[in-house]
This record gives structure tokens, sequence and C-alpha cells, in this order.
């Protein structure tokens, strides 16, 4: 293991580490103060010594992508025999943090934008010959978190390293890939290619086009299409995917969009790579999606009736009036007075309306 940073060192003389953000299976990440430009930038390091082998060349190639959903690789040095990546700091959580540790499951204007906007950051980086190769929730960064101002995939720079780890965890065998961090969160996203090493398709762009699908699954049902550890391999190889549940498609609020967005997975999730759409393609699907781009806020339900109640205006103005038929992944029957919900705001007369409304998971409710 390589030594970690500490707060308050000064790297590359220019580079001020103020707060340790989080850790991967390849990596640390501190948020840092870039002193000659003063702003803040995520400095990343390498965790485990093979990783410190090709972090330049993952550097190198995580510069090529230059997109507003993809975050921006800014410098690379090296210091004491260590190795580090300047990327720009984004000011929010990743989507597991964001989103799964606190809902059942995304609506699907959520799940329409977080896709959108994902597609568009993978299609920059097959313009620019990168395949990811570890499309994972916790490589989605949301910014401004609660409110979903942006999305930005990243780790680009270390994605061919996290590859290699998983290679060489599927050649160990079950062992090797049960002791390893890395591979155990990537099973669940892993495109059939990347696991059976006897396939005749190499692995290309269309691996991460599979990992947007199961994604986008997980977002539409919380639930991974292949299962989670070592079962998720087997399933994936023997294309044994969960169906979608049909409470997705029993509210009429939401339904014509949750089947064009099960159509998309369906097509991205084909077994056979070369006939997954290509990011282009994607793209030009999601365009056909029709979803607002509103900020999302958090508050407390004030009132509930029959059929409708009002949700505290964060804003300390009138209350925020809402439908049961706008509450999306629970019954209205578990919507309570004080529950904390999740949801986006519209103007309307008399007041404003919510809609969707996303009650968030118990733990939340303090």
């Amino acid at each position: 293991m390589n030594e970690s940073p500490a707060i308050g060192d000064l790297v590359g003389n220019r580079y001020e580490i103020q707060e340790y953000i989080d850790e991967g299976g390849m990596q640390y990440v501190y948020k840092a103060q870039d002193r000659t430009l003063d702003r803040a930038v995520a400095l990343k390091t390498p965790k485990i010594n093979s990783a410190s082998k090709r972090f330049q060349r993952s550097a190198r190639t995580a510069a090529k992508v230059n997109h507003p959903n993809v975050a921006k690789t800014l410098d690379y040095f090296t210091e004491n025999d260590k190795q580090f990546l300047i990327e720009e700091f984004i000011d929010g959580l990743n989507l597991s943090k964001c989103l799964f540790k606190h809902f059942s499951l995304a609506d699907p204007f959520l799940s329409a934008y977080i896709l959108h906007h994902l597609a568009k950051g993978v299609r920059a980086s097959h313009h620019a010959g990168v395949i990811h190769r570890d499309l994972k929730p916790s490589n989605i960064m949301v910014e401004g978190s609660y409110g979903f101002r942006e999305i930005k995939v990243t780790d680009f720079g270390i994605a061919k390293m996290a590859q290699e780890e998983i290679d060489e965890a599927v050649e160990g065998g079950d062992e090797t890939i049960t002791g390893s961090q890395t591979v155990l969160g990537a099973l669940p996203y892993m495109a059939p290619e990347t696991i059976d090493k006897e396939s005749p398709h190499k692995v290309d762009q269309a691996a991460d086009i599979w990992s947007v699908g199961a994604l986008l699954f997980e977002l539409m049902t919380g639930t991974k299409p292949f299962g989670t550890g070592l079962n998720a391999a087997h399933k994936i190889l023997s294309n044994n995917r969960a169906p979608f549940p049909a409470a997705i498609f029993a509210n009429k609020q939401f339904e014509f969009l949750n089947h064009q967005i099960a159509k998309i997975v369906e097509i991205c999730l084909k077994p056979d790579p070369t006939e997954r759409p290509t990011a282009d393609q994607l793209v030009e699907e999601c365009e056909t999606l029709c979803y607002p781009e509103i900020l999302r806020e958090v508050s407390t339900v004030r009132r509930r009736d029959y059929r409708y109640g009002f949700i505290s205006n964060p804003s300390f103005g009138q209350d925020i009036f809402f439908h049961k038929a706008s509450v999306y992944g629970t019954s209205w029957s578990n919507i309570h007075v004080g529950d904390r919900v999740w949801f986006s705001r519209f103007l309307a007369d008399p007041g404003e309306r919510a809609h969707p409304v996303l009650k968030m998971n118990s733990d939340d409710q303090t």
C-alpha cells in the first residue's frame, strides 16, 4: 500500500490537502486548494503499488476527454516517488451515496435525466477513443447532491487499472474475486464479454453501453438486473436477468416514460455486443424522452388527507401541494405527516405543486 497524504500537506508546491473525501479499490481522493489559481480541486493518488505503475498512462487517457458530463483532468505529477492526479472538484456526492443510499428507486423523470447526461459523457469519451470499462454508481458524480444540478462521469483515469484487476481476479477464480472489493463492486455492471475470457468478442465501447443499461435498470427498479456478488457473474453469462416489476408501470402519471426507458434498457443489455446501440445512438434515443430538468429539494410532509397533502416550503413560503398520484416508489398509505420527502416543485394556482414526490428511506426520517 502507498502511504496516504495528510491534511495540510502541500504537494507539487501548489496543492494544499484540505479534506479527505473518499477511497476506492484503486485510489485515495482528497479535496485540495490550488494555491496558484485559488480554486478547489480533487486530488487523487494510487492506493496500491501495482496501480502506481499505470497511473501516468491512465491520467493521459483521461485528459483526452473534454465534456461537461465528464470530470475534467487538470494536472498530473510525481513527487517523492508518489503520483498525483488533479481533477475538477465536484461539489456533491457520487450516485451511490446521493441516491441509492437514501431512496428505494428513482422516478422515471430522474432516470431519464441521469441516463441522458450519462450517455452524453460516454459518447464524448468514445469519440476521444476512450473506453471507461468501470461505469458504476460510485464513478458517477452528482453536482449539488440532492439538487441534481449536473451529472459527471469520473475515474476514466483509473478505469484501465480497474479492468486489469478485474481480469486478474476473473482468471484467479472465485476466491480471488471475493478478495477484491473493486471486482465485487464492478460485477453487477460488467458486460458478459468482460467476464467471459472465452468470448470471441473483444472488450470495446459496447461494454460501456452494457454498464449504462445495468445502471439504468437499477435506477428504475431499485435492484441490480443480475443480482450481486459472485452469482451476478453466472447470471450475466447466462442472460438470466430479473424482470421489470409490474409496479413501476401501474401509475398512469409515470407509465409511458417508464416503458420508454425500459426499451432502452433492453437494447443496452443485449448479450451480443454488436446488437447494442452505439453511444451516439443511445444519445439519440435519450433525445426522444420528455422529462423536466428541475432541481430537487428535501423537506417534510406537514399535512396529509385522503387524496392530497402539503409539504413544508424550504423557502418559508406557502406550503407546497401534492396529490397522491404524484407519489412514486411507495404507496399513499405509507406517506405520513413528518416524513422527509424528495421532490421537484412547479408553479401552479393557487400555490406551488410538488411532482414527483419520493419518500426517503427510514434511516433518513430524523
